[in-house]
């Protein structure tokens, strides 16, 4: 059987050692490497498998150019179109089962954006500078892990040795792993959960999972809307329990939970079959009490935890809410329901709970209403709160009925290696 191979993408003109290290450090462990540089300040250091000139070529330019032009930026971008084209060239032509790329903000930007784009599953690292703090930009919804490399990648020492060495024993963990078992093949459901709506969604997953189904449970943290977007665009998804859309209210007021402006259009341009509804529409999130802007001081607002200060919606907000969850849903090309769980649509908004307002919820579910008015999606609306077990159960029903025969696409999707 052949070893398998690992890619090292980086700058080997200003970078040689370091990755010279970690090659041998991967050829130790019994890893091949295929190495591609997009270098433009000088000759690479090591052997390369794919020059800079491969790379500049397959990203528009001509290498020469680029060092004659000397802007960097620009150069980078080149090299970042080319490295993605290469990179994803020899993925899917099964020369390389792993990726692995060292470097500051410029080399982590290059290398993030060609390992974004590989399968989900597919092992791929980065060891950075830039691992610590905001690292959405690099790994956006994807699995691409980042290891901080403490110090600068700059030269070999005691502990940028260590940091590497680990990086490319992960590598090898990775690439040689024994391939999963095969599962019995289930369609796949994703689903949309906040603590607020955690009781619907258990009892629903359990529910479907009765049923046959395989559920993806997504957390509503920003990140989580758009992992589950980006999996529904990508065909993996047979059916979506959107019952928990509280990243529209953080995109439309300023939240810190917000998924983008593309949250809750994956399914419906896709046809894909779902349920919608409005579970923790009543909220928008900010971090620690101190961090809630001054603005909102005299708003309604709830400690969720140390962590997290709920803010409840306005009669305002929450009209607008309701006509965004409308347009969006009423654009959808596959079979779609809404349900309004008119006794209450979180935990905490329930009679007597710190963010009941009856005006409030009439001013989202009026809206969803006129907004669905002449479309083909099909409005239940019920007296039980979204966290009602009936209600729950009825989700997951209205979903496999929903679904149907449609429900075999995702058996044969690959999810990685």
């Amino acid at each position: 059987m052949s070893s398998p191979t690992v890619l090292l993408l980086g700058a080997m003109d200003t970078k040689g050692a370091e990755y010279g290290f970690v090659r041998d450090r991967l050829q130790d462990s019994g890893v091949d490497t295929l190495i591609v540089d997009f270098g433009v300040q000088g000759e690479a250091q090591i052997a390369v498998d794919v020059d800079s000139g491969a790379v500049a070529k397959a990203g528009g330019s001509d290498l020469n150019d680029l060092v004659a032009a000397s802007d960097r930026g620009a150069a980078m971008t080149v090299m970042s179109r080319g490295a993605t084209a290469i990179v994803r060239g020899l993925v899917e032509s099964g020369q390389v089962q792993g990726a692995l790329a060292l470097g500051g903000t410029g080399g982590t930007s290059v290398a993030a954006a060609a390992f974004r784009n590989l399968p989900l599953g597919f092992p791929r690292l980065i060891v950075s500078t830039a691992a610590s703090g905001n690292t959405e930009q690099y790994i956006g919804e994807t699995d691409l892990i980042l290891a901080p490399s403490v110090v600068d990648v700059a030269g070999l020492n005691r502990i940028s040795m260590r940091i590497f060495s680990n990086a490319a024993a992960a590598m090898a963990g990775m690439v040689r792993a024994p391939a999963l078992p095969e599962r019995e093949s289930r369609p796949l459901v994703a689903a949309s959960m906040f603590g607020v709506t955690t009781p619907s969604v258990t009892r629903a997953r359990a529910r479907l999972e009765e049923l046959g189904y395989e559920v993806l449970v997504f957390h509503m943290t920003g990140a989580g809307g758009r992992a589950m977007e980006s999996l529904i665009r990508q065909g993996y998804i047979d059916g979506v329990l959107d019952i928990t859309t509280t990243e529209l209210p953080d995109n439309l007021v300023g939240g810190v939970f917000s998924a983008g402006p593309d949250r809750l259009t994956a399914a419906a341009e896709t046809g894909t079959p779902q349920v919608v509804s409005t579970g923790a529409l009543d909220m928008v999130n900010f971090g620690s009490r101190e961090t809630v802007p001054q603005r909102f001081s005299q708003r309604n607002l709830y400690i969720h935890n140390s962590s997290v200060t709920l803010m409840r919606t306005t009669t305002e907000e929450s009209e607008a809410i309701g006509a965004e969850l409308a347009r969006k849903v009423a654009a959808s090309t596959g079979p779609t329901v809404v349900v309004l769980p008119l006794g209450g649509v979180s935990a905490i908004a329930v009679p007597g709970g710190p963010f009941y307002d009856s005006a409030a919820d009439a001013a989202l579910f009026g809206a969803i209403r006129t907004g669905l008015e002449g479309s083909a999606v099909e409005l239940v609306e019920s007296q039980l709160d979204i966290n009602d077990p009936e209600l729950a159960v009825f989700f997951a029903d209205r979903l496999h009925a929903l679904i149907g025969p449609r429900s075999t696409r995702s058996s044969t999707t690959p999810l990685g290696k």
